[in-house]
């Protein structure tokens, strides 16, 4: 599909917010990303042009062109105006992981949105219907859980609602694929945090820490035998570090 005309809304300008409004600004999307914070915008605005994930970087190591960069920071508009989403296709939701600042952020965004305006949460794992529940759109209501660094992971988890329409999730999985991720779609559970990847990953971190409990092995030990043995590019105490910091 092409991107040209396609309007992204991208709420919340930290670590993740700003990495995915760049990932849709290269997939040829214009992107509007809103945060209440001006510094945020700020450190935003630094990391999607030079950071170590930025376009700049991205052009240094060849994976774009220069051209390419220049044209993606043109499409990217960070702003703390938050009616600055109201025209968008597409509203992607990256704001701090509480449920209820979550369900507060979209009751009022349905107020103001298109009728047609797709929503879709990077929630880590909260029930996609306590969301949707807050709007009159739960056909048009989905999670796209991204990973960090948006500028670099594949992952695209696609979660459907128990009212998510095939046209929304048609939509959402092109888009994936055009900002060259991997989406696969899985489904909705109100009784679980997580979705797949984080219901598996916290288990692993779980008995990650238990072993250290235990004084079995400390924790540069333990992520060094998974990494030796899965090779994994970092154990479970490193992602949890570098998840955090945005791998600075």
């Amino acid at each position: 599909m092409s991107n040209n005309r396609f309007k992204v809304g991208v709420a919340g300008a930290g670590v993740m917010g700003s990495g995915i409004t760049q990932v849709m600004a290269l997939a040829g999307c214009e992107v509007s990303c809103c945060d209440i914070d001006d510094e945020v915008i700020n450190v935003a605005l630094t990391n999607v042009d030079n950071g170590r994930f930025g376009v700049k970087s991205a052009a240094d190591r060849g994976m774009i062109s220069e051209e390419e960069g220049e044209s993606a920071l043109k499409r990217m508009h960070f702003t703390t105006e938050m009616d600055a989403l109201n025209d968008a296709d597409l509203v992607i939701e990256a704001i701090p992981e509480r449920l209820d600042l979550k369900v507060s952020f979209w009751k009022e965004l349905d107020k103001r949105a298109l009728e047609k305006t797709i929503f879709a949460s990077n929630s880590s794992g909260f029930p996609i219907s306590a969301m949707a529940a807050a709007t009159e759109r739960a056909d048009r209501f989905i999670g796209w859980h991204w990973a960090s660094p948006a500028a670099v992971m594949k992952l695209a988890e696609i979660v459907r609602g128990k009212e998510t329409s095939e046209e929304t999730v048609d939509t959402v999985v092109s888009l994936a694929k055009s900002a060259g991720k991997n989406p696969i779609v899985i489904n909705d559970n109100d009784s679980n945090w997580g979705y797949v990847t984080n219901r598996v990953y916290f288990a692993m971190v779980k008995e990650a820490s238990a072993v250290v409990k235990e004084g079995i092995a400390d924790r540069d030990q333990v992520d060094q035998l998974m990494t030796d043995c899965f090779r994994w590019p970092s154990g479970p105490f490193g992602m949890t570090r570098g998840a955090t910091s945005g791998w600075k």
